[in-house]
């Protein structure tokens, strides 16, 4: 895999919090059009490395681009702008506004941020809703919905900016069983459209399923990387088959 061709490109990135070293030199490319799953245990740098990605916490060393955007270089929010279009990121909570209905969550940011005509905005959120199998929840506030609807919804206004890359941080970490399966069929259906994609997850038949690539994490570090069938058959590492006897 030809790195200075990938989409993203991160490189022996560091980030500290206090005397707490979290990624002690993760390095990792992703291809246009990729699925890649990180797995690991709890505190063991998942969530970070997906934040560092779109700018959300500063690295204190090494290197990340985003296809023209050399992330780690980019200081203030209007710097950052461009790569939060480009970048979307749906997190464990679904950070929806409250007093807003499902498809004015999924307007605000491409008519407030990007400055796109309202009617055509709205147009592509009701397909966005559409998409997610929630038409009919157009008009429903966050508090008339399901956990699993409400992160529908988060993952169709992630949609709403037109990224090339979505980021998924345990997003259906805080949902019941039953909601679980609805969110990972909308995104496994993203992948199929060839969305890139980096899915943090415990789900391990869901990364195995939909990712080209899993990537085990532990303390700080990557550990193994591999095609899932590969990673989850015949680990290599002995740490990534101690996490993998316990989960599975």
């Amino acid at each position: 895999m030809n790195r200075s061709d990938a989409l993203i490109e991160i490189d022996t990135i560091r980030k500290s919090f206090g005397d707490f070293q979290v990624l002690k030199g993760i390095s990792l490319s992703v291809q246009k059009g990729e699925a890649v799953c990180i797995i690991g245990p709890s505190g063991s740098g998942k969530s970070t490395i997906l934040r560092c990605i779109n700018g959300l916490i500063p690295i204190d060393e090494g290197f990340i681009r985003v296809g023209e955007h050399r992330v780690h270089e980019l200081k203030t929010e209007k710097q950052m702008r461009p790569l939060r279009h480009q970048v979307a990121m749906v997190f464990q909570q679904y950070n929806l506004f409250p007093h807003r209905t499902a498809l004015e969550n999924i307007m605000m940011a491409p008519v407030q941020v990007l400055g796109h005509d309202r009617a055509e905005v709205e147009d592509r959120a009701r397909k966005l809703l559409k998409k997610v199998r929630l038409s009919e929840k157009a008009d429903s506030y966050p508090g008339q919905l399901s956990g699993g609807q409400q992160q529908r919804v988060a993952i169709a206004r992630a949609l709403a900016m037109q990224p090339e890359v979505i980021l998924f941080d345990e997003v259906t970490a805080a949902l019941d069983p039953e909601t679980v399966k609805e969110v990972l069929f909308t995104i496994r259906e993203l992948v199929e459209d060839g969305l890139t994609c980096i899915l943090v997850t415990h789900e391990m038949k869901f990364a195995r399923d939909v990712s080209q690539r899993v990537c085990f994490t532990d303390r700080g570090l990557i550990v193994e990387s591999a095609p899932p069938a590969e990673l989850f058959d015949n680990p290599q590492d002995p740490r990534t088959r101690e996490f993998l006897g316990q989960v599975l």
